[in-house]
């Protein structure tokens, strides 16, 4: 289930968006799905959240990876009944893959989801944020948070 999750987030759900995105829309269009609240823009990033370290695309990949391994490592250690947390790495896993395709193929990451207060993003970035809500919420609902 582990592997399945997070292939459909990188493939299906990230690369798909992207594949479709980059080849129906021009760099920089913008395309209202609600007007001035939910637009799909496309963008390069070639940094991280908020374009934050822009052309460092050596270090997010090798930070990336380091994060992949840690996510492996510690997903075989969790017990069976966290199915939460479980559920939250691969989550996790698919969507620091998903990126980490992008950096690997073009250098930079598309973005494309847009609700104007807010940096735009794609799929990869909000599996991520769910992952970690997901992590989160198992820890605190288990207490080992609090």
């Amino acid at each position: 289930m582990f592997y399945l999750v997070a292939t459909l987030v990188i493939l299906l759900m990230d690369q798909g968006t992207k594949f479709f995105v980059t080849r129906e829309m021009q760099l920089q269009e913008s395309i209202p799905v609600i007007p001035n609240i939910f637009h799909i823009t496309y963008i390069h990033n070639p940094g991280a959240a908020f374009g934050l370290f822009a052309y460092q695309t050596f270090f997010f990949i090798i930070v990336t990876l380091i994060l992949i391994v840690v996510i492996l490592y510690f997903y075989r250690r969790i017990p069976n009944g966290y199915r939460l947390l479980k559920l939250g790495l691969s989550f996790q896993l698919g969507g620091a893959t998903g990126n980490l395709l992008d950096r690997l193929r073009n250098g930079y990451v598309v973005d494309f989801l847009d609700f104007r207060v807010w940096p735009v993003f794609n799929v990869a970035d909000m599996a991520v944020v769910i992952g970690m809500f997901l992590i989160i919420y198992e820890l605190w609902k288990r207490e080992v948070i609090r």
